[in-house]
This record gives C-alpha cells, structure tokens and sequence, in this order.
C-alpha cells in the first residue's frame, strides 16, 4: 500500500505546475501511478442542483475530455454516499450495476467502481472514479484511507492553485464568495465563515455578477468554471 508520505510528497510536487489544463490532468496522471488503477475519470461536484459534470479521463487509450457527462448524483449511490461521507467507496459484482446508471456501457472488463471525494475543508467540490483496476488491489479499509487522503490533499491543493489572469477582474473578496456559492454555502455561511454581514456578502456577490458578464448567481459560477478560475 502506498505510504501516507509517498502520497503527501507526491502531491506536493504539484505546486511546480502553471498551467490549469495540466494541472487537472497530472492529479489523474498521479492518481493512477499512487494506486492499482488502470483508468480515472476526474469530475467537479456542485451541491447546487446536486450536479457532477465530467472534466477529463485517463486509460490506456490516453488523454480524453467528458465534458458531455454531466449527472445529478442522486441517480447514483455509491457517489451520493462518497459525499455524503467525504469518504473513498468501492462496489462490485451486482451492487455495481445496480449503483451505476444505465446510461453508460460497461465493458467485459469492468464490474466494480471505486469513487473518491475531492475535498476542500469540510465541502467535495469534485471526485474521481475508477472502473479498472490492475490484478493485485485489495480494497481493504487501508486502500480506501490511502485514496481518501489523496482526495483531501489535492483539493486543497486545487483551491490553493493561484488564480488564472482571467480573475484579476474580480477583487480577492468576490472571488471567494463565488468559490463558496460554488460549494453550495447559503449567504448566512458565506457571512458567518467570512466574518462579514449577509449584505456585503449580497454585494460582492451582485459586483461580481456584474464583472461576469453573468445573468445570475448559477452563470457566474459556470463561467468561472469554463475560465478555468475554480475548479
């Protein structure tokens, strides 16, 4: 199993990385060199909407994008469970078909999924998903705190990644409101946790709508997501 260090200074290294395209593909690239798996899917998680949307994947047939997949995660249990729990899962056999949707076709090689919680302090604001795993995984209790602590690393460390150019247009303040609506905190959390008054937090929200170009709260959030300013 790999150690609890191995992983720490491994995740560490990722700080040398400026680009955010790059940035997302080497937590995958890192994920499958640390563990047993032959393949990762890396989405963001919003809890607005209960809504996953797909980011890239990695396999044996290379780099890809699954930007199309995007899914309330109430469809799924083993991922609603994951976050709920903020905890890494694995399931097999029959309760993997049944925790799956139907949606997506499974290949003969594939009868079990391992989900891990990209978390930053208290929220997931993503996770990966693994369907092929090499011959010699054992998913004990050890595995799933290893893949666990992997997760809670690296959302840290893509919450820490310093903001593209992109959000220079918003003022340190509304860029953190926004990371926070994204989270799904409600205006009294956002106040509370930010040790300012549900007002001000009303106008860095409305200032950086404005910023935006946006329509509302949900469209700014999306466009800072297409612009790669949060993750």
């Amino acid at each position: 199993m790999t150690a609890i260090y191995t992983i720490e200074e491994h995740v560490r290294k990722l700080d040398a990385i400026s680009s955010h395209e790059e940035k997302l593909f080497k937590i995958i690239e890192l994920f499958m060199e640390l563990f047993p798996v032959n393949d990762a899917y890396l989405y963001r998680y919003s809890p607005i909407g209960y809504f996953a949307e797909g980011i890239i994947s990695l396999s044996s047939k290379g780099l890809g994008h699954i930007r199309e997949r995007r899914d309330d995660i109430r469809a799924f249990d083993i991922v609603q469970k994951t976050i709920r729990e903020k905890k890494a899962k694995y399931c097999s056999g029959v309760e993997f078909f049944k925790q799956t949707s139907s949606k997506y076709a499974h290949s003969s090689n594939e009868n079990g999924v391992l989900v891990v919680p990209i978390c930053y302090g208290a929220v997931v604001i993503g996770f990966i998903c693994s369907k092929q795993f090499r011959v010699d995984v054992t998913f004990d209790d050890e595995f799933l705190a290893a893949t666990t602590l992997y997760g809670k690393l690296v959302g840290k460390f893509i919450e820490d990644f310093p903001a593209t150019e992109n959000s220079s247009q918003l003022s340190k303040r509304e860029l953190e409101v926004m990371k926070r609506i994204a989270w799904g905190e409600s205006t009294k959390e956002m106040a509370d946790s930010m040790e300012i008054s549900e007002l001000t937090v009303k106008q860095y929200v409305k200032s950086a709508i404005q910023k935006l170009g946006a329509n509302n709260r949900s469209h700014a959030v999306g466009e800072l997501y297409r612009k790669g300013i949060i993750s």
